[in-house]
């Protein structure tokens, strides 16, 4: 049987460095090529060893698929393809092809020009593996050899965001990368059709979470903004520069506009300039109202959101900072919060997921002295507060998908181990299929029934149809009856008559007979003349025409009578036999006494 294999060598029971190596139909594809934000050493980057041990990759994939521009989906990208070595096809939607570059670069930096690490990839890297990258169209069917085709869907979550569907002559899968089924501010919900693959790969990072109503949540954002300002302290919101950094931007706009607000709202250097570059320029990606209003008002152009200088974070007085990145794990966002973790006036806000080993996920779980570098401690006395703004699905958002999709099977990546646990059993409960979660460097394998396609003659359907009453539930299978005929490596099924004409063959018929035992205590005689009578009156009028279309008819009906029978009711059991058996398909009655 064929089967398709899934091995994670990141995102397998873990959030982040997410890439998935699926083999299909004897195509080898790598979905994303990311980075872990945890890890400084050799856990950053996947294991791309456990592909080949000499070296290129080339040679064994087929393609390379990007879902979104975060690093955690393609941080390991320059790597991968100037380093280890390869040469084919990566394939990303136009926005994150043009994003992707100046997020890889900005980490380059931080981490080579800043931290002084060796063996990194350079800028130069960067850009010979961006020339490798074709850009993807949503909707659009792209054929990467002869039997391997790619199809691109709206994944909402961050701009060009999106889900791919993969498909190998009659198997397929589904990849999700990030996505979101909520509509915000800025982005549009994520949307598949029912296309019934093998298997769905999802992110499951929010996994267990149900979140409240995205208006209150916004509400307690406001209200904990507003409050820390008032008392004079200092807001920190890390974040990524693209994403939730445009939605929180917008949201806190309005709010300052409608009270009249006068504290300043910073944004990372630079990075707001370029973000709403390109949401100027992918404005397709954005959700309805921003389309519609973009001519009148570009959203993406604060009135009250400035650019942030460093010298800014030792200002008196309170301020609200957006910097990136977003987890506390280096860069400006870091540097302001050791300024700042002092004053118990201040509030850092964490929109949303914080990956292990992060300063974030060390402060949300409540550390309050944090060792730093060079073995320095900082002690933590600003208020920290969790406010998920993450664009991620949610528990529920993750089933609509699932009944959108329809898969055969579900496949559960980028989670941690426990909530994917409690999902899959939801998942396998309420669907009635097959959910895996394999660890980095697991491989699950999946069999699958495949479908062999049959053309079929418009006349024959129609024929079926007829005879078949109202139309048949679309989800129950139903019975065609006709010829299959194999031609030139083509099935095709096609009425008798046609299949007889098209292969010069002639028709056979079969006669059957059929005896069946019968007692009765009125002579031999009698019993025949009122069993002849009885059938006599059922056929009168009878034609042929509701005999089904087949080279094999049964022709006759043979009742043979015998004194050897003791169940009184088999006379009774016969007449009512022979009328259900007479008025489908006899044409002839025989009746022959014993």
């Amino acid at each position: 049987m064929p089967e398709i294999k899934v091995t994670p060598l990141g995102a397998g029971q873990d959030v982040g460095r997410s890439c998935i190596l699926v083999s299909i139909g004897g195509k080898n594809i790598m979905l994303d090529c990311g980075m872990h934000m945890g890890y400084n050493d050799d856990r950053r980057f996947p294991d791309f060893s456990y592909i080949t041990q000499n070296g290129r990759l080339t040679e064994f994939l087929d393609c390379v698929i990007i879902s979104h521009f975060h690093l955690d989906h393609c941080g390991a990208l320059p790597y991968m393809s100037e380093m280890v070595g390869y040469d084919g096809p990566i394939y990303m939607t136009h926005p994150t092809k043009a994003i992707c570059p100046i997020l890889l670069e900005d980490f380059r930096k931080i981490t080579v020009d800043k931290k002084g690490e060796t063996n990194f990839f350079t800028s130069q890297m960067i850009k010979d593996c961006m020339k490798k990258v074709i850009p993807l169209n949503l909707h659009q069917t792209v054929q990467v050899d002869d039997e391997l085709e790619i199809k691109a869907y709206y994944a909402g979550h961050v701009l060009g965001a999106a889900m791919v569907h993969i498909k190998v002559g009659s198997e397929s899968v589904v990849y999700t990368g990030d996505y979101n089924m909520t509509p915000d501010r800025h982005l549009g919900a994520a949307w598949i059709d029912k296309c019934r693959p093998d298997i769905l790969i999802s992110e499951s990072t929010y996994a267990t979470t149900i979140r409240d109503s995205k208006r209150c949540r916004e509400r307690d954002f406001l209200k904990k903004v507003h409050e820390t300002i008032e008392r004079g302290g200092k807001v920190l919101i890390p974040v990524f520069a693209l994403g939730r950094a445009q939605e929180l931007c917008i949201l806190l706009e309005t709010f300052w506009e409608r009270m009249n607000l006068k504290a300043p709202i910073y944004f990372s250097t630079g990075l707001t300039e370029k973000a709403n570059h390109y949401y100027k320029l992918f404005i397709t990606w954005t959700n309805q109202k921003i389309r519609k209003t973009f001519v009148q008002r570009n959203m993406f152009e604060f009135k009250h959101i400035k650019a942030f200088d460093r010298s800014y974070a030792d200002n008196p007085g309170p301020m609200v900072v957006f910097a990136t990145p977003g987890m506390l794990h280096a860069g400006q966002s870091l540097q302001i919060f050791k300024k700042w973790a002092g004053n118990e006036k201040n509030m850092v806000i964490m929109p949303g997921y914080c990956v292990q080993g992060t300063i974030g996920h060390k402060i949300l779980n409540g550390q309050r002295k944090l060792e730093m570098e060079g073995r320095a401690t900082l002690d933590v006395k600003l208020q920290v507060e969790y406010m998920s703004f993450s664009a991620h699905a949610d528990a529920k958002g993750i089933m609509q998908l699932i009944r959108m999709a329809e898969p055969r099977n579900m496949l559960l990546v980028h989670g941690e181990a426990a909530k994917m646990e409690f999902l899959k059993g939801k998942i396998e409960q309420e669907f009635n299929i097959n959910c895996y979660m394999p660890a980095n460097g697991e491989t699950e394998t999946v069999t699958t029934n495949p479908s062999v396609p049959v053309d079929i003659s418009l006349n024959l359907l129609k024929r079926e149809m007829a005879l078949g009453g109202p139309l048949p539930d679309t989800k129950k299978p139903r019975t065609m009856h006709g010829t299959l005929i194999m031609k030139e490596n083509s099935l095709r099924l096609v009425s008798p008559e046609q299949a007889l004409k098209e292969l010069g063959l002639n028709e056979h018929q079969l006669r059957f007979t059929c005896r069946v035992q019968l007692q009765d205590p009125h002579s031999d005689s009698d019993t025949l003349h009122r069993i002849y009578t009885h059938l006599k009156s059922v056929l009168k009028g009878y034609t042929i025409q509701h005999l089904p279309d087949s080279t094999v008819m049964v022709e006759s009906i043979v009742i043979k009578l015998s004194s050897s029978a003791e169940d009184p009711n088999t006379k009774v059991l016969l007449l009512s036999w022979s009328y259900q058996i007479v008025t489908r398909y006899v044409t002839n009655i025989v009746i022959t006494k014993h």
